[in-house]
């Protein structure tokens, strides 16, 4: 095998891998978020959980993207860790449908996928129709790559170096170490089995070896969902378990098989003389019969999974850290988007409820005085400004890769909620601030000015909660009460002003207090204009 040869594999194998990054790419685009949808809605059972993992998984050719997608969801809540199994085996089912569309050896049309694809890309405008043709010029693309690496590696069917080592893979362990730990690298089991299949084809590898491969392939795409869990909570954690217990217990009982019956030969027997279509065969059944087998104990494995790793006693906000966002780094953006949309606005929704309990104890250190009140206010608000600037930083990274313009849209918004929310925090530490001032000159408030801050207070309270109830649905509903709610603040700033305006004239209050009321009544105001920001972004993003 000459460089040449070499430099066509490398060549090919990275026409493969671009092909399915081109189709990941189109695809999220098209249905990032419809797919988060379905996800969510069609999982009410285990049948229903499997065919969507199933379905979702066979139609953008990745489980690592299907799990990195649910270990997203249960991160954040919008799927339980039971769920989450059942999507998972079925993201292991329909990650087979790659392999067989490269047994249907298309090949040789090809060419006409990508040409037809690029063309559509560069000479029709509308974004819809854009992000459908790179899909088919990725899977053009794909199988071009996969012709090129099966004629790199036919000069390697008279190297008895190569031979020997494809021998060895006979031993189950060796073939299943190399399986997974190639997977790993990697980061896609539909790539490794499709060159599995392009050397299979060489007639250099017999399926009696390339079955314990393929068996490590399963487990060493479990790598990925493993690394975007890093960081995660804990039952994020426990679906990377889950997923990795399926392929172990998967690959266990079929090596068993495979050494004590006739596994091989009946696989053979389905088509007979077609090694890759015998990869994709014996993908297949590895798949369907572990889901088959696995499926009755699914809840007894989120148990197990909850054992092997409990929940933590550690206070959840002990430490500055971002609770939701994980970035994560993968070469298959499909489902990244629906993840980063569901983190940053779990992570938006935590900043909001620290916020608003800023603005809570602000006004009472007001009323009346506590230094470890004060201190902890403080504490809080730089814990806000950090989740600000990390909030931000994500948004923007997240800016830089191409997205649909429902996303990008979102993503926007969110990042001006977050610069809103940082400034009501401000004005929330401005108001103890005044309390400090206060007790430094020795200074108090009548009883009627005590009742009008617990008005401000609880004004202020009811316009934020106003904004936590967004959803897909009540952003025009939502809107429309903030503008009542800021509306009603501007009236009660002037009301107050008013009347504070008049106990001045009649000497009922010092001058400094009347200083330091006009300015709480400020913020109470600018407040007032940040939530009505807020909702009109919460508007904008539908």
């Amino acid at each position: 095998m000459g460089i040449t040869d070499v430099l066509s594999l490398l060549g090919g194998l990275a026409l493969f891998l671009y092909g399915m990054q081109t189709m990941s790419n189109g695809l999220e685009a098209a249905a990032g978020n419809k797919m988060k949808s379905i996800l969510e809605k069609l999982t009410s059972n285990r049948i229903k959980g499997v065919l969507v993992g199933a379905v979702i998984t066979a139609v953008i050719q990745s489980s690592s993207a299907t799990t990195v997608m649910v270990v997203g969801f249960v991160n954040s809540g919008l799927m339980t860790l039971k769920q989450a199994v059942w999507i998972i085996m079925g993201a292991n089912i329909g990650t087979t449908i790659t392999g067989q569309l490269i047994a249907l050896d298309i090949g040789a049309i090809a060419p006409l996928f990508a040409i037809g694809g690029v063309a559509v890309m560069m000479f029709v405008k509308n974004e819809k129709v854009h992000h459908v043709s790179s899909i088919f010029a990725g899977l053009g693309i794909l199988f071009i790559g996969m012709d090129m690496m099966g004629a790199a590696m036919e000069p390697l069917q008279e190297s008895e170096a190569f031979i020997s080592l494809m021998t060895k893979f006979s031993n189950p362990l060796i073939g299943i170490l190399v399986g997974a730990v190639f997977t790993a690298i990697i980061q896609s089991s539909s790539a490794s089995v499709g060159i599995l299949q392009a050397l299979a084809a060489t007639g250099m590898v017999p399926l009696s070896s390339a079955v314990y491969v393929l068996f490590g392939q399963n487990i060493g795409t479990c790598i990925t969902a493993v690394l975007a869990s890093i960081g995660m909570k804990v039952n994020a954690k426990r679906t990377t378990i889950i997923h990795l217990m399926f392929n172990i217990i998967g690959t266990v009982i079929f090596t068993i098989v495979c050494m004590v019956t006739p596994y091989v030969q009946l696989i053979e027997s389905l088509t007979p003389g077609d090694p890759v279509a015998q990869i994709a065969n014996a993908h297949t059944i590895f798949n369907i019969a572990t889901t088959l087998i696995l499926l009755p104990f699914g809840s007894k494995m989120a148990e197990f999974a909850e054992r092997i790793l409990p929940d933590s006693k550690k206070a959840d906000d002990e430490d500055l850290r971002l609770k939701y966002i994980r970035p994560f780094e993968s070469s298959y953006s499909i489902g990244n988007s629906a993840v980063a949309v569901s983190q940053v606005k779990d992570e938006v929704g935590r900043m909001t409820q620290m916020v608003a309990k800023n603005i809570s104890d602000a006004f009472d250190t007001l009323i009346n005085y506590d230094e470890k009140a004060k201190a902890k206010i403080i504490e809080r608000e730089e814990y806000i400004d950090y989740l600000n600037k990390g909030i931000s930083e994500y948004i923007v990274s997240l800016m830089a890769n191409e997205r649909s313009m429902d996303d990008s849209r979102k993503i926007n918004g969110y990042y001006a909620i977050v610069s809103n929310l940082e400034r009501i925090g401000d004005h929330a530490v401005n108001i103890v601030e005044y309390a400090d001032d206060m007790k430094k000159w020795d200074l108090k408030f009548s009883d009627n000015v005590l009742e009008e801050l617990a008005e401000m207070k609880k004004q202020c309270l009811i316009s934020l909660d106003n904004v936590k109830e967004v959803d897909a649905g009540n952003a025009e509903t939502v809107l429309g009460k903030a503008v009542e709610l800021e509306q009603k603040t501007d009236n009660m700033r002037d009301k107050y002003f008013k009347k504070q305006m008049q106990r001045l004239k009649k000497g009922k209050c010092k001058p400094q207090s009347g200083i330091v009321f006009s300015e709480i009544l400020t913020d109470f105001e600018r407040m007032g204009d940040h939530v009505l920001n807020i909702a009109q972004e919460y508007r904008g993003m539908e």
